[in-house]
């Protein structure tokens, strides 16, 4: 490890990876990779029944174009049309490069990128590898940086992105394993750090995923839409999404109160329509407002159960009620399905092996045999729409500081499922094109002085485990507006006295005790944001608030919500861009470029 790079790279997952490759490409060669862990974060350790990449459609005879695909990222509401744009225009060369690194996206004989339809998806856009698309993403970029040679900084926590006069001049860090507090002097920093993991109890997020959402913050970036995100159910033991086939091969939902008695809740709330439902929530999965009458609802069972006090799980040894007298009572559309699949048989795990195995070995692989063990859910926070509020290169209001993947603010009220890894490869490529066409600059050693570190009995997980309840309680998709008023003031105090409060035992702890600060940062600012959202818009996307219906009607949020810090505020979004389109103005600009 060096005193000074030109460029740091922070995160190793694929938003990282594609920073640091792109960088080297485009002949920034003086950088490094920081991260806690290499192996850590979201892209390398989830993924989904069938883990989606978004793009430009690829295949078949249905029109597509860049203008259409970026107007379906711009209808989602509250999103800039900047990044609608570049989102969709570069989507087709990443996702190219990503098959010439070898990533295993399905192609017949003659080329074609087969698709399928995804959530708000008007297309067949979305492609997959499987459950762990994003795994084969981040290890085929990993190769790449890996044989370039580029350097990787392991086991360092960055504690503060360190600036001068609003622009980055390097970071703080410290070492996960001896505590040890050193600094590194850069021109840029690219923040790839995943989403906000961290301020929820509920959460599919793997425990390998911190997020550095606060570095942010405390640098003094602005945030967008930190009250946008997206809620499912999913299991608890091992942090998984249970949608597709977990859903579709229709297993029980039951509740166990604390004296052990079990009942299959869903069917006493809903009767036979509980089957329907329940399939619904394979291809419906993420909470919706719009759809609080239809499949939603599942998601409300579920979570008022959880807040009666009551244990929720899934069975899939039994089949569910409704069911008695066999299939034909299904709907159309469940029966049909499962006809198709040759799966219109048995109970739910004989359903399951036949139409996804592989579903039933992730599970084996972690310990939990859905063949006898029921699996406990919860509504849980899955992705942050919102994020550090980045221009069309993906540089926030701190110069030199970019923000890329989860981490940076592309995305509002809703995304169609799989643009997340699309903008992963988008972002970090635009950061590192615009860093390489700027000027190198000699940056002097930074200093800094950490805050004073109090010993004694550690506190850290006390303090974690109680605001990440009340998140889950009050502020994830079912919100209470006095509950995150609540909430809010006494993580403000919190963040103001943080290191007069927090304790630890030794200096091993001090990257936790950051990451602690981090997360608490975070969770004030994303309640902020969701409190000027509740009492501006109310009911919307995945935020039902105070259980009220929705106020806006259909049409896409023309705003967004922008937080410095403790405060927040409504803006407008931008329209899209109507760039130069004409070949020969073009090819003139390229020429200049190039000379």
């Amino acid at each position: 490890m060096k005193k000074r790079y030109h460029t740091l790279v922070i995160g190793t997952g694929c938003a990282g990876y594609n920073a640091a490759d792109r960088l080297y490409d485009l002949g920034v060669r003086d950088i490094a990779i920081v991260t806690e862990g290499r192996f850590m974060g979201t892209s390398r350790n989830t993924g989904s029944d069938k883990q989606t990449y978004y793009k430009l459609s690829l295949c078949g005879s249905d029109g597509d174009s860049v203008r259409e695909l970026a107007e379906t990222l711009y209808s989602g509401g509250g999103v800039m049309g900047e990044h609608a744009l570049c989102e969709a225009a570069y989507s087709t060369r990443c996702f190219m490069r990503l098959v010439e690194l070898g990533v295993p996206f399905p192609a017949n004989e003659y080329g074609e990128y087969a698709g399928y339809k995804t959530d708000h998806d008007p297309r067949t856009r979305a492609t997959s590898c499987g459950p762990l698309t994003s795994k084969y993403m981040t290890e085929a970029l990993e190769r790449s940086v890996l044989a370039k040679g580029i350097e990787i900084i392991d086991f360092q926590r960055v504690i503060k992105i360190l600036t001068e006069d609003n622009s980055v001049r390097g970071i703080a860090c410290v070492n996960t394993v001896t505590g040890e507090i050193s600094t590194i002097a850069c021109q840029n920093v690219i923040l790839c750090t995943g989403g906000p993991a961290g301020i929820y109890k509920n959460t599919v997020y793997p425990e390998s995923q911190r997020g550095a959402t606060g570095l942010a913050i405390d640098a003094g970036a602005a945030l967008s839409n930190m009250e946008e995100w997206q809620y499912g159910i999913a299991s608890t033991k091992f942090r998984w999404n249970l949608s597709g086939t977990y859903q579709q091969v229709l297993p029980r939902y039951i509740c166990v109160d604390k004296d052990g008695n079990e009942r299959e809740f869903l069917y006493d709330a809903l009767g036979e329509e509980s089957l329907g439902l329940i399939f619904l929530k394979g291809y419906q999965w993420p909470f919706d407002t719009r759809k609080t009458d239809g499949s939603s609802r599942v998601d409300l069972l579920v979570a008022d159960q959880i807040k009666m006090g009551n244990s929720v799980f899934l069975d899939f040894t039994k089949n569910p009620k409704g069911l008695e007298s066999g299939f034909d009572s299904l709907p159309k559309e469940t029966h049909e399905y499962l006809e198709r699949s040759g799966a219109l048989f048995g109970t739910p795990i004989e359903r399951l092996a036949k139409m996804n195995l592989g579903a039933i070995e992730l599970y084996a692989d972690h310990g939990i045999d859905l063949y006898t063990e029921y699996l406990e859910i919860a509504v849980c926070a899955q992705h942050c729409n919102g994020g550090v509020a980045v221009d069309e290169n993906w540089q926030s209001d701190v110069r030199g500081l970019y923000v890329a993947g989860e981490a940076a603010g592309t995305f509002g009220v809703y995304r169609p499922g799989g643009s997340a890894l699309n903008s992963t490869q988008v972002g970090s490529l635009r950061a590192a094109e615009h860093i390489s066409k700027g000027r190198s600059a000699i940056v002097g050693e930074p200093s800094y002085t950490p805050p004073h570190i109090r010993y004694g009995k550690s506190n850290i997980e006390g303090i974690r485990d109680e605001l990440q309840g009340e998140m889950s309680r009050v502020a994830d998709f079912d919100r209470s507006t006095a509950g995150m008023k609540a909430l809010f003031d006494k993580v403000n105090r919190l963040c103001d006295e943080f290191f007069e409060v927090a304790e630890i035992e030794d200096p091993s702890q001090i990257a936790e005790l950051f990451g602690l600060y981090d997360t608490v940062l975070t969770q004030r600012s994303a309640l902020s944001a969701m409190i000027c959202s509740a009492e501006s818009i109310g009911t919307h996307g995945s935020a039902l608030v105070d259980r009220l219906p929705r106020r806006e009607g259909n049409k896409p949020r023309a705003t967004r919500t922008l937080t410095r810090g403790a405060k927040s505020e409504n803006a407008p979004v931008s329209p899209m861009p109507s760039p130069e389109l004409w070949f020969e103005t073009l090819l003139a600009r390229k020429k200049r470029e190039m000379n």
